[in-house]
């Protein structure tokens, strides 16, 4: 089956193999100079069962045939650069390359962590300047640039929590998480020590107030909440939940992964909320995927403010700035030096070239596109859930599953027509769910390209259900043995 004449695919270099697989003996792709660094022989420095007298099973290859290989290589790899990427809750926006740029101003990218506070005050500076944005973007009261990642910003959220606690000589044992929340929350909430309760989602796909009154006691530490949730849906009795879980002596987190929805629109200072974790990686454009790198600044309230990560940025009286790690309650430091500074400028860089007006156009933007892909396929796939939806939307395989065809059918066929799958089976909460977030940078064409495809997917469904059960069937990779991939994975070269 070839991919449907909607696509616009990019030609495949065909029997392209390993590198191993053109390995030619005797071929010599680059000759190091002497290391130039001892005068004794490598054998009266290294003990002899670290050296090697020959590299076994390495590949001989030409310089040419390397740079061949990755080039074809990264010709098969989908990326923003090509086209939608709709990973619900990921936020997977386009990166302007002028962020790319500043990143690597020698100023900003050959600095030493180490070095004297005197010599980098203008990195000082764009770290402090960047603290400001986001305390003016969430209505809090400080916030600490060290986490790398937002689940490392959701752990030291809950650290903080912990700390502010143990100060009031408090031992409480659990923390609440709806159904709706991010997976990573309850293995933060487990790493901090506490224990977790689980909070059932009402018809509407937010927070049963009656179940979390049930619930919320002396012996509860926080309540884990993402706002917007998995669902797409805004909490909006969000400022009732506060009353409840601060009326117990209890603290209210907030994942802010899902940020992209209201930056610049509304502040989680003003919702009632304690602390707070962006994903800079995510909200404000810097890398995401891959790995990293990425940002997870939290922000806090004032009553948590004593208990941030140290060192601080802070600023002098006569306008120069330094680390403050005189911070007697601090939970210490928890990543080395003070963040991802390269994605800390740009960050910032996307901050100013937005400005407030241009960040209040992303959330309405990415809300539009998503609201505009629900009125498209809400006919053609199941809405489990009717509530408004915010930067993103949730179908399920309702319709498709009485058909013979899953989620997984659809996600890999979407793949034949030249887009990138949404997030699947993925809030827990909706069963077959396919999870959508197009952010604001798709724009009308694409997403009606998009729209086009998922119908186009949906009248495959009825009417030859078998071709999405082998799909796909145009790309460089054919559908794997998941299950297999996962029970025995292979994640290095073997012979043979």
């Amino acid at each position: 089956m070839n991919r449907p004449e909607i696509a616009h695919p990019e030609k495949h270099w065909k029997n392209e193999g390993l590198l191993f697989d053109h390995s030619e003996a005797g071929r010599l792709g680059v000759q190091l100079p002497p290391a130039g660094v001892a005068e004794k022989p490598l054998a009266e420095l290294l003990p002899e069962g670290l050296l090697r007298t020959e590299l076994e099973e390495m590949p001989e290859l030409s310089e040419v045939d390397v740079i061949r290989h990755f080039s074809r290589l990264s010709r098969k790899n989908y990326s923003l650069d090509l086209g939608l990427y709709p990973l619900g809750s990921c936020t997977m926006k386009y990166n302007p390359r002028i962020n790319e740029e500043v990143a690597r101003y020698a100023g900003f990218a050959d600095a030493h962590p180490l070095q004297p506070d005197s010599t980098v005050q203008g990195n000082l500076e764009l770290a402090w300047q960047l603290e400001q944005a986001l305390i003016e973007l969430t209505g809090l009261s400080r916030v600490s640039l060290q986490p790398s990642a937002g689940a490392q910003g959701e752990f030291v959220g809950i650290l903080m929590v912990k700390a502010a606690l143990d100060a009031r000589g408090e031992k409480r044992r659990y923390v609440l998480i709806p159904d709706s929340a991010h997976g990573t929350n309850p293995a933060s909430a487990h790493l901090a020590g506490f224990e977790v309760k689980e909070l059932v989602s009402n018809a509407h796909g937010t927070v049963d107030l009656a179940e979390l009154e049930r619930e919320m006691n002396d012996d509860v530490a926080a309540l884990m909440l993402t706002v917007p949730n998995t669902l797409g849906v805004f909490e909006d009795q969000i400022l009732e939940i506060a009353r409840i879980v601060h009326g117990r002596g209890g603290y209210l987190y907030c994942d802010g992964a899902n940020f992209n929805a209201f930056v610049g629109k509304a502040l989680p200072g003003k919702m009632g909320i304690d602390v707070l974790h962006l994903n800079l990686h995510k909200t404000l454009t810097t890398p995401h995927g891959g790995g990293g790198p990425g940002a997870g600044p939290v922000a806090v309230a004032e009553r948590l403010v004593p208990f941030l990560p140290a060192p601080m940025v802070e600023r002098r009286a006569d306008g120069s700035f330094y680390l403050d790690s005189n911070r007697p309650q601090s939970i210490g430091r928890v990543r080395s030096f003070s963040g991802q500074f390269a994605v800390l400028v740009r960050a910032l860089c996307y901050v100013l070239a937005m400005g407030g007006e241009g960040l209040k156009r992303v959330a309405e933007h990415a809300v539009l596109n998503a609201n505009y892909l629900r009125k498209c396929l809400e006919g053609a796939y199941h809405l489990p859930y009717h509530s408004p939806s915010l930067h993103e939307v949730v179908f399920s395989d309702k319709h498709q599953h009485d058909l013979g065809v899953t989620t997984l059918d659809i996600a890999k066929r979407l793949m034949d027509y030249g887009f990138h799958p949404p997030t699947i089976y993925f809030p827990l909460i909706v069963s077959g769910a396919l999870m959508i977030e197009p952010t604001e940078s798709a724009g009308k064409e694409e997403l009606d390209r998009f729209v086009d495809a998922m119908l186009a997917i949906a009248r495959e469904a009825e009417e030859d259900p078998e071709v999405l059960k082998g799909a796909p069937y145009d790309t460089p990779v054919r559908r794997c043995d998941e299950a297999r991939a996962a029970r025995d994975p292979r994640l290095r070269w073997q012979k043979g």
